[in-house]
């Protein structure tokens, strides 16, 4: 049920695309890589995002997308002899959506509310999602510099993922399940932009999610060139971490990225 979210955000965000001339604007963007021969692998990211900004509102709205399979060599005995045996698994598979909505109170600051949802198959949780209320306040925007901070209390559901306990019954493993927690956290947003030229940006955004069990950071840092009015090259770096995993699992996760993007509306 809980993937089946993404389908339907994606179908509510259609007519944001169609209506991209009455105020709105968005890009969409998607990398592919594909190996063959000694090595195979398949890697696809995208991301579709629309904002729309006017005197008395900011909103955005944005989808992304992560997927990967890879070849996993790994040695058995068969016979008393090591054989290497080849696997083609999927090593990565994540979805997240989200939206804000700002209301402003003059040219600079702005009461925000947000709501971000995931699904990752191979992160320490199953599903994360987060509501929250907050302000807003921009502290630079001009020709070559966008600024703005975002903080303000929300609430937080998120299920940790099953893992193998050292117990051992008829020499199988016990799988430990756990339900889903909830907690009041601290969102925090920051979002930055410079432009260099005309033609060639870098963006950074970093989000924040501090809780009594567990604090959760993504930075996205990006650099875009612009071929033309509708498409650029960029190159992408995220990294994600979570401060409580379960045991076996990593804190920390990094995405680097390079993708072709389209805009729908300048």
């Amino acid at each position: 049920m809980n993937k089946m979210l993404i389908p339907i955000a994606l179908l509510a965000a259609l007519p944001l695309a169609a209506q991209a001339d009455d105020g709105w604007s968005g890009s969409g963007e998607v990398g592919f890589a594909a190996a063959r021969g000694n090595a195979k692998s398949e890697n696809l990211n995208a991301k579709l995002q629309f904002k729309k900004e006017d005197d008395q509102w900011k909103d955005t709205f944005y989808l992304t997308a992560l997927r990967s399979k890879g070849e996993v060599k790994t040695a058995t005995i068969d016979n008393g002899q090591i054989v290497n045996v080849s696997n083609y698994k999927l090593n990565a598979n994540r979805y997240e959506a989200g939206a804000s909505a700002g209301y402003k109170l003059d040219e600079r600051s702005y009461i925000v509310g947000a709501l971000r949802y995931e699904n990752d198959d191979f992160s320490p949780f199953n599903y994360q999602w987060t509501a929250s209320i907050g302000y807003g306040y921009t502290v630079l925007k001009n020709q070559s510099d966008e600024l703005s901070f975002e903080i303000g209390p929300g609430f937080k559901r998120y299920q940790p993922v099953d893992i193998l306990g050292p117990e051992v019954i008829n020499n199988v493993p016990v799988r430990h399940t756990f339900g889903a927690n909830d907690e009041v956290v601290a969102r925090g947003l920051m979002a930055y932009k410079h432009n260099f030229t005309d033609s060639t940006s870098f963006v950074d955004t970093l989000l924040m999610e501090a809780g009594s069990d567990n604090t959760f950071f993504q930075n996205d840092a990006g650099l875009q060139v612009d071929m033309s009015k509708k498409l650029a090259l960029k190159i992408g770096y995220q990294v994600r971490h979570n401060s409580d995993v379960t045991p076996g699992i990593k804190k920390t996760d990094q995405l680097m990225t390079t993708n072709l993007v389209y805009n729908f509306a300048q």
